[in-house]
């Protein structure tokens, strides 16, 4: 049950708690003053009868009667004893008060009718139940209307996190005056958070940037100081560490631009076959291709390359299939995944196009993605292998933020029978230009 209706329930059941109390309450004083007075009423007639019975021996018009038929037994059990009381009796003949005492060896007995009061104590509970039942019908819409509130104030705040855990930092809980309550203080503590987290984050992205940046200039420099070096082994390793740097400061370059969003899809036809051919031909270690018309296993050339498809898994028209997206942005994902599939997974690589060319799998043999990739996704800088420097982590985290900037989505999962699964799905109408991509990390 939702809170609205569950502060409202409470609400209902408050007011008719507090009616029911007050209600019973004012029965309980009622009946209970009713009584008392009938029963002082009941003695006081008693005592002027006593006194007329004594002296003229007869209680005729004193409003008394002796040994009255319908006097209750308990109390004409205490006259006997010698004493005298009272008693309330709900008979046949109606309710009554009785005040009783000796008169010699006789009972002098008075009766007070109560069915008039009686009926007026039934009337007035009457009123009393209305009159709650009025109260908890204009108490009942006035809780509706503050839980209501109340519920929509929590669920603005509870979207607004989400918004925020999704990615967007700029999202705020309020803008202008707030009642001051705890819904108040936690939204004010969301955004507060919300602020100190985006400064956190775009101090980290300025960092990234500006390193980077600031990196080429001397990477620029070692790159045509490599080139000068005497051939040999030496000199070959120098060239091969510098080349491994230059490419992860242009990765950190295209990290920091699709942090800030600075990326902007080109969007135009695009034949998925060919494109996925290439990428593979790129690749270096074999790569098997399923539906794009033709099945690869390349070496690191196009040669490689060999006409028709794996035996009865594709469809005939995939390498024919045109999509409308950014072909430069699909290569680059493309060549991330298969060239991470090679990385920390075992042959054989399998990229599957589907028959619209919409979708796009790279799968490989290997023991599948790290358990923190499926929960988290990918993460720069924690590669999930267990041998150091075999990749930055950045190649996923770069997939994923390409295949934000085109509207497509990039899954990462394990198949069935093992080995790692990404599965990079097209739109069926690409998005307008400038999406705001994701950033987590590789295995």
């Amino acid at each position: 049950m939702a809170l609205r209706w569950r502060i409202s329930a409470l609400v209902a059941a408050a007011a008719c708690t507090v009616a029911a109390a007050v209600g019973v309450l004012v029965h309980e004083f009622s009946r209970n003053r009713e009584l008392s007075q009938a029963r002082e009423s009941a003695r006081v007639t008693l005592d002027r009868a006593a006194v007329t019975y004594t002296r003229t021996g007869e209680v005729q018009g004193s409003g008394a009667a002796l040994d009255a038929p319908g006097l209750p037994g308990d109390l004409r059990d205490l006259v006997e004893q010698g004493r005298r009381g009272t008693e309330f009796t709900t008979g046949p003949a109606g309710p009554a008060m009785w005040a009783a005492r000796p008169a010699g060896s006789r009972v002098l007995s008075v009766r007070v009718d109560l069915t008039t009061t009686m009926r007026d104590i039934g009337a007035l509970d009457a009123s009393i139940v209305v009159a709650g039942l009025i109260t908890t019908a204009v108490v009942l819409p006035l809780g509706v209307l503050t839980a209501g509130r109340m519920s929509r104030r929590l669920r603005t705040a509870a979207g607004t996190a989400r918004r925020i855990a999704a990615g967007d930092l700029d999202a705020r809980i309020a803008a202008g005056p707030r009642p001051r309550d705890e819904i108040a203080d936690i939204s004010t503590a969301v955004d507060t958070m919300a602020g100190a987290l985006q400064k956190r984050l775009l101090g980290e992205q300025r960092f990234t940037a500006d390193v980077a940046h600031e990196l080429r200039t001397p990477l620029m420099g070692l790159v045509t100081a490599a080139e000068l070096l005497p051939e040999g082994e030496a000199a070959g390793y120098v060239r091969d560490r510098v080349r491994v740097l230059g490419t992860l400061v242009e990765e950190l370059l295209e990290i920091s631009r699709l942090d800030a969003g600075a990326e902007h899809a080109d969007m135009s036809p695009c034949p998925v076959g060919p494109l996925v051919r290439d990428v593979v031909a790129r690749s270096g270690p074999a790569t098997t291709v399923v539906g794009a018309d033709e099945t690869a296993d390349t070496d690191g050339d196009a040669d490689g390359l060999t006409d028709g498809l794996t035996d009865g898994d594709a469809d005939g028209d995939a390498g024919a299939a045109t999509v409308r997206t950014d072909s430069r942005r699909l290569e680059r994902i493309l060549t991330n995944l298969v060239v991470n599939a090679h990385r920390h997974g075992r042959a054989p690589v399998v990229v599957t196009v589907s028959g619209d060319g919409r979708t796009v799998t790279v799968r490989d043999h290997g023991p599948g993605y790290p358990r923190t990739l499926l929960d988290d996704g990918p993460q720069r800088f924690r590669t999930g292998a267990r041998e150091r420097g075999t990749g930055h982590g950045l190649g996923l985290t770069i997939a994923l933020g390409q295949a934000q900037v085109i509207g497509a989505t990039l899954e990462f999962g394990d198949a069935p029978d093992g080995g790692a699964l990404a599965t990079l799905r097209l739109p069926a109408v690409p998005p307008p230009a400038g999406a705001d991509p994701a950033g987590p990390a590789e295995r």
